[in-house]
């Protein structure tokens, strides 16, 4: 579970350098969110509830993946 987790901050640590412009555009991606899960993770940890973990997993991860995709696909 704290590879999980490790990941789960290194995404949120990189959330953060995600340009303004980005951020601004339409999207379901929740970058505030995003951003401070970071802090839950690394100071909380031992609070952080394996529910919240697989529901971060499966519910938020693909509408992160679709973002970086297009982001991705506008910058070719």
């Amino acid at each position: 579970m704290y590879a999980v987790t490790r990941c789960l901050e290194i995404i949120s640590e990189a959330s953060r350098r995600v340009s303004d412009d980005v951020r601004q555009r339409p999207s379901s991606v929740p970058w505030k969110q995003i951003a401070g899960s970071g802090n839950v993770y690394r100071h909380d940890y031992e609070d952080v509830a394996a529910q919240m973990i697989w529901d971060t997993i499966h519910r938020g991860l693909p509408a992160l993946k679709a973002a970086v995709a297009e982001e991705l696909a506008r910058s070719v």
